[in-house]
């Protein structure tokens, strides 16, 4: 085993170019095309989406950046594992709150990518997607090849974001042509998403070897062996995962608590509402 230093500073022109250009693109889109769509008078955006994208594209800075990116790619998969939490449970969420519904149609203006969102958006496509991008972005061997190529370990993170953003959709979706769905399915869907990061956790967590080999041959930090830097992932995987996502379905019942009362009709969902999504299930009779 390899003893190492903590990586010195190494900055990533490539990811301040990255940002730099998203940050752009979104204040020149608020600045010239956000006017043609809003009513005379009305500001493009929200001072709360703004601040949400500044958060959003601020975390994927940084967990693209030195150190995070050093140590995911040349050091330790439980790294590795935080940066691609922080792109699919802080920046995608945060990207949609920062997204006005005009903005969103523009960049869904062609109707191809349109219907593919809109319908990888419903319930159980969203499902399938997360549960297929968990299973992929975890497979051993792809693992290894992002760490070998600097062109696939982008495309990774690329297909990471842009994924995360459709399977975020039910819940934070800005378009009203795109729903997010009734709140006792918002807690439903939240719920699967702790439930199916749990079969790669086990594997990560309960196994008796490490699974990645180039992880195996990096040098050692702080004096974790491979596998205790695997399990480490693990746990990060389904507690730090967990505790988002169980937070959130709490802040959606509170929430959901708050509006049945105040409509007098506590513990109940609206029906036609209800009724609309139970359709689009296939659940009801």
């Amino acid at each position: 085993m390899l003893a190492a230093q903590f990586p010195a500073f190494h900055p990533h022109p490539e990811v301040v170019l990255l940002a730099s250009v998203i940050a752009a693109s979104y204040a020149i889109l608020l600045k010239r095309v956000g006017p043609r769509y809003v009513a005379p008078g009305t500001l493009p955006a929200s001072r709360f989406q703004i601040t949400c994208f500044a958060l959003g594209l601020s975390a994927m800075f940084l967990a693209a950046e030195w150190p995070i990116h050093d140590l995911a790619e040349g050091y330790l998969y439980s790294v590795h594992m935080v940066q691609h939490l922080t792109f699919s449970l802080v920046c995608a969420p945060l990207f949609l709150l920062g997204t006005p519904a005009w903005m969103a149609r523009w960049v869904l203006r062609n109707d191809r990518a349109f219907r593919l969102v809109r319908f990888l958006s419903r319930f159980l496509p969203a499902i399938i997607l997360f549960s297929v991008v968990v299973a992929f972005t975890h497979w051993p061997a792809f693992v290894d090849l992002t760490l070998r190529s600097g062109a696939v370990h982008f495309g990774a993170h690329a297909l990471l974001l842009i994924t995360s953003l459709i399977v975020w959709m039910p819940i934070l979706s800005p378009l009203p042509e795109i729903p997010r769905v009734v709140a006792p399915l918002k807690m439903l869907y939240l719920f699967l998403q702790t439930v199916l990061p749990t079969i790669p956790a086990s594997f990560l967590t309960m196994g008796d070897h490490p699974l990645y080999r180039r992880y195996e041959l990096f040098p050692r930090l702080w004096g974790l062996s491979a596998l205790d830097d695997q399990q480490i992932a693990g746990l990060i995987m389904k507690i730090g995962s967990g505790l988002v996502l169980v937070t959130l379905i709490g802040v959606v019942f509170f929430k959901w608590a708050a509006s049945e009362e105040s409509r007098n009709r506590p513990g109940r969902v609206h029906d036609d509402d209800l009724d609309r999504e139970l359709d689009e299930l296939g659940l009801r009779a």
